[in-house]
């Protein structure tokens, strides 16, 4: 698409809705990759909102915004990005340079190559025309859907308060997050288990479980086989064989020395294994 054509395309839009999850993560603002587009589109003088705080001209007709996509291209040792800008149709109006880095966290990673495929708007001079006010509102029906709006009142953020704070976080609220140049920060509130549990008598055949987080950095990346996947670092050198088991996420894992099962638990990769009568329990850092 052209840069004038582009230009033309975007000034049709009164908003760019920001989702708090990205379809290419597993976690609400993974990497903090939400905060940090939504930041860099307000500083660049376009309206950016989260998709759960639209304003009433949005809620009643869709149009007046494109939804941003995050694209992930990336290969084992290259994080790829590309900024995609979707409207009400479907169709793609608007699609970024790709950025890329090498950089081996993630959070870091993609930090380089977002800001690197927004350079692409660095050069549109947006101003927004009133065009998408007159397409027709788009009526959204719930019927036989239990999920209920939230109509609380959603109070207009000034420019400079866009820039300080994405969200303004209340006493009940149940995620707080803050987005400026030097700050990215993320926090969920939400209630969870308490982790004071009845005391159970220890069963004298096994001594104490223990946790062993030694590896958790060691990026080990998934490479599909016949009947599950092989581990494999940067070197690369196959450092695990998973088999899969009849439930999902769920394997029979085995290294050169150790025999178990990994699964997933609260959204980590856990090993799990007896050693010396011994259970042991290991966090791995595995990409899919």
């Amino acid at each position: 698409m052209g840069s004038t054509f582009a230009q033309a395309d975007l000034n049709d839009y009164k908003y760019i809705i920001v989702p708090k999850k990205f379809d290419a993560f597993r976690n609400v603002n993974e990497h903090q990759t939400s905060t940090l587009i939504k930041y860099l589109f307000a500083g660049k003088g376009f309206n950016a909102v989260y998709d759960d705080s639209l304003p009433e001209d949005l809620k009643l007709n869709r149009c007046l915004g494109v939804v941003a996509s995050l694209q992930d291209d990336s290969s084992m040792f290259t994080t790829k990005t590309i900024v995609n800008l979707i409207d009400c149709n479907a169709k793609t109006v608007y699609s970024s340079m790709q950025g890329s880095s090498k950089e081996k966290e993630y959070k870091e990673a993609y930090n380089i190559a977002i800001r690197e495929s927004m350079r692409s708007f660095n050069n549109i001079d947006y101003a927004y025309n009133g065009t998408s006010s007159k397409s027709e509102p788009i009526t959204v029906s719930f019927k036989n859907d239990v999920k209920k709006l939230d109509e609380s009142k959603v109070e207009k953020e000034s420019e400079v308060e866009q820039v300080k704070a994405d969200v303004q976080p209340s006493n009940n609220a149940v995620v707080v997050e803050e987005a400026t140049e030097s700050t990215q920060y993320y926090k969920n509130n939400a209630p969870v288990d308490s982790s004071i549990k009845k005391a159970e008598k220890e069963t004298p055949a096994f001594k104490k479980l223990e946790i062993n987080k030694s590896i958790v950095n060691d990026i080990w990346y998934a490479q599909a086989t016949s009947n599950g996947f092989q581990l494999v670092d940067s070197t690369p050198k196959i450092r695990m064989n998973l088999l899969k088991s009849s439930t999902d996420n769920v394997f029979m894992a085995k290294t050169d020395a150790k025999n178990g099962m990994v699964y997933q638990k609260d959204g980590s990769w856990i090993f799990e294994y007896y050693e010396n009568d011994k259970l042991i329990q290991e966090e791995l850092n595995i990409k899919f």
